[in-house]
């Protein structure tokens, strides 16, 4: 399967079961994950089309310390992360995103990170902008950092087509079961 076939069937399986009730219970077990990660400088995203949403866990983190939501540059760089809270004025961004207005940027050290696929590996696939792979890449070279991939399960896949420049994942949240694999 090559990459685009597994977005679209990716895409499609997450369509079908995306509901308030499914969420919840994926909310649930990523709070529970990030419960130790309180106080540390947290990135997660403000959810697009269907994507299973984390801003309830990431309001509860911000009582706790700082977090960020992505601010997509062009394309081949990385994010930068700006503050935010469930307050925060919004702005539209670019490929359908919203970010804060202003504010001071976020150098996360643990990250919630959307995605189209995934597999029991701990491998991901994206939109296919590569930004979380530079930024994870860029990050992880300075420090050690801690990045949740976070979806509904029916967007595993059993074999996704990967390059040398993916980012693995060091766990994964679903609303069924959470991985993890470093």
């Amino acid at each position: 399967m090559d990459k685009a076939e597994a977005r679209a069937q990716a895409l499609a399986a997450r369509d079908a079961v995306h509901d308030p009730a499914r969420a919840q219970a994926a909310q649930a077990r990523l709070r529970a994950m990030l419960h130790v990660h309180r106080g540390r400088p947290l990135a997660g995203y403000l959810p697009m089309r269907s994507e299973v949403d984390a801003q309830p866990v990431m309001a509860e983190m911000a009582g706790h310390g700082p977090v960020g939501v992505p601010v997509t540059p062009k394309l081949g760089l990385p994010l930068t992360f700006r503050l935010w809270t469930p307050d925060t004025p919004l702005v539209e961004g670019k490929y359908g995103t919203q970010w804060p207005a202003d504010g001071p940027d976020v150098e996360p050290h643990v990250l919630i990170v959307p995605l189209v696929a995934f597999d029991r590996a701990g491998n991901r696939l994206g939109y296919g902008g590569g930004f979380y792979d530079r930024t994870l890449a860029a990050l992880r070279a300075l420090r050690p950092t801690l990045a949740i991939g976070y979806a509904f399960a029916a967007q595993e896949l059993p074999d996704l087509p990967l390059e040398p420049t993916d980012q693995p994942l060091d766990a994964i949240v679903t609303e069924v079961e959470t991985l993890r694999f470093r």
